[in-house]
């Protein structure tokens, strides 16, 4: 009986031996944060249960985007304002700090004037965090343990809306929605290196995971640009079963997951042929993508539905229709 009970005891080592060398996270290693634009609110969602465990209320006022500190501990919502990207309404001028573990605000960013804060990264390298700052067509650099602002870099364009950064935190590209061009940005100098002019419109924008593209999406024709980021060119157009929107690449580097609000659908680029090789349906209005660091699940918020599909990347299949707050919107992963 002793003998059996340490071979026992040994085989649940190892298995949790391997899963650390693995290093592959599971859904329940973490925790999916959605904004929640229409309840003011941040969204905490289990993702093992698939299902919305906690609201944060940001104080009566709109954050659109959301980032996670590496550590997995803190959020970071941007406050925009009552508008959408080049519409009237208030212009938002502070971020907010949400401790995860107590769920509730915990320090507050205020940027001293409208600057409609967008979009959080955090740099891979330096571990501060970026944030777009559309009024003052730049990227705002802050600390994000002291919330003080430590820099800026210019966009030299209008409505600076979403952000990627590459691997080796040097290159930044921003989506400039009225003006219908990328921004690519030297995040050491600080400086504008290239405007790339993409079509009358343009919106959201992400990087494959060798960092040689960058995708943003066409408002006016139902395309998507693919940009060599070698070059700064358009290499190639993928055609979409409509207007395209949010994206991002799984870790295996094969495939782009693209959100297709028009058609109510989701589009899967094959990154080997510049080819759409499947589309999903959703619920209205799909909006951010964002891939489970494991690679096995894609999540996409449904603005207009107010719920997050959960698509499996195995068979490209909705595991799970998660019910989120009033139009749904951008998506962050914290890491547990």
């Amino acid at each position: 009986m002793r003998l059996a009970l340490l071979l026992l005891c040994s085989m649940a080592l190892m298995a949790v031996a391997t899963r650390a060398h693995d290093g592959a996270p599971d859904a329940e290693s973490g925790l999916l944060l959605v904004a929640n634009k229409g309840d003011h609110a941040l969204g905490l969602i289990d993702p093992a249960a698939a299902r919305q465990v906690a609201a944060v209320d940001e104080r009566g006022v709109t954050g659109h985007e959301v980032i996670a500190s590496p550590d997995g501990r803190t959020a970071y919502v941007p406050i925009y304002g009552n508008s959408g990207v080049g519409k009237p309404g208030t212009d938002g001028q502070t971020l907010v700090a949400v401790d995860l573990a107590t769920r509730a605000i915990v320090g507050t960013l205020d940027f001293g004037h409208g600057v409609r804060p967008h979009c959080p990264m955090f740099g891979p390298k330096d571990g501060l965090l970026y944030v777009t700052t559309e009024l003052d067509q730049s990227v705002t650099v802050v600390d994000p343990k002291t919330l003080k602002i430590v820099g800026a870099v210019p966009t030299g364009q209008p409505e600076s809306h979403m952000l990627a950064i590459s691997k080796d935190g040097r290159r930044g590209y921003t989506a400039n929605v009225g003006p219908g061009t990328v921004s690519v940005l030297d995040l050491e100098a600080r400086k504008t290196l290239a405007v790339i002019p993409i079509s009358p419109s343009t919106q959201r924008i992400a990087l494959s995971v060798d960092d040689q593209y960058a995708f943003t999406a066409d408002q006016t024709r139902p395309q998507l640009a693919v940009i060599a980021t070698a070059t700064n060119t358009i290499a190639h157009w993928v055609p979409l079963p409509g207007l395209g929107y949010g994206t991002a690449p799984t870790p295996d580097g094969r495939w782009l997951v693209v959100a297709v609000p028009p058609a109510h659908k989701v589009a899967v680029v094959d990154l080997k042929t510049f080819t759409v090789a499947k589309t999903i349906d959703v619920p209205a209005a799909p909006q951010e993508v964002l891939v489970r660091p494991d690679g096995a699940v894609a999540y996409v918020s449904c603005d207009a539905a107010g719920k997050v599909a959960a698509i499996r990347t195995s068979d490209w299949s909705v595991a799970a229709l998660i019910d989120a707050g009033r139009t749904a919107d951008g998506l962050a992963w914290a890491a547990r």
